[in-house]
């Protein structure tokens, strides 16, 4: 039989979730993970914003986005998965050789339920930001730097905060503690980076 030369991989997918609510630094330190460790930083939020309003897809995403609400679960998840095997079959992520950093899923139970077919968590690292004017300032920055206007309006993005506090909160009572790590996030990035870095440099350096 032909060899597919499509690369695949059998089995769950090695992960660390980076954890936190919007504004706290998730796409920053995943970045930086990413180029310390060579692992491969995966946000949700890029995957849904890259996709054509024109798309049926897209047209979900944006209908739920413009509001501040979440796309239901069962659509997030098939798009995420879809999306990663395209990284894989493309060779722009390599399974067996890295970790994948995952920024922004899962955001609710159901969601975290369901990515259990695809990922085995090795680690949360949770981003704790105490003060929500924090995140709020921080996220109105975001938007003027990065064109992002879905962070443009306050009342959307409190709005996101509360979704953050009822409903994705509670995912973290689906692992179990000894899988969670928590940051201090409203320290400087560089900062929050080097209490990670200690905390998981082991697993970083190793995937199995």
């Amino acid at each position: 039989m032909k060899q597919s030369v499509i690369p695949s991989h059998e089995g769950r997918l090695n992960a660390i979730l980076i954890f936190g609510p919007p504004g706290s630094g998730k796409g920053t330190q995943g970045k930086f993970l990413s180029s310390a460790g060579n692992h491969y930083h995966l946000s949700s939020g890029d995957i849904f914003r890259g996709l054509s309003p024109d798309s049926p897809a897209g047209k979900i995403y944006h209908k739920y986005a413009s509001k501040g609400n979440l796309v239901p679960d069962d659509v997030t998840i098939d798009i995420w998965h879809h999306f990663v095997q395209g990284l894989i079959a493309t060779n722009r992520y390599f399974p067996d050789e890295q970790l994948l950093l995952l920024d922004g899923i899962p955001r609710t139970v159901e969601q975290a339920k369901i990515l259990e077919r695809y990922v085995d968590v090795k680690r949360i690292l949770l981003l704790e930001v105490a003060h929500r004017d924090v995140l709020i300032h921080r996220l109105k920055r975001r938007a003027l730097i990065e064109k992002r206007g879905d962070d443009k309006k306050e009342d959307v993005l409190r709005h996101r905060m509360e979704i953050y506090e009822e409903e994705t909160f509670p995912v973290l009572e689906h692992y179990p503690d000894t899988l969670i790590t928590r940051f201090n996030a409203e320290q400087r990035p560089l900062e929050v980076l080097r209490d990670i870095l200690t905390e998981t440099c082991d697993l970083l350096s190793n995937v199995t």
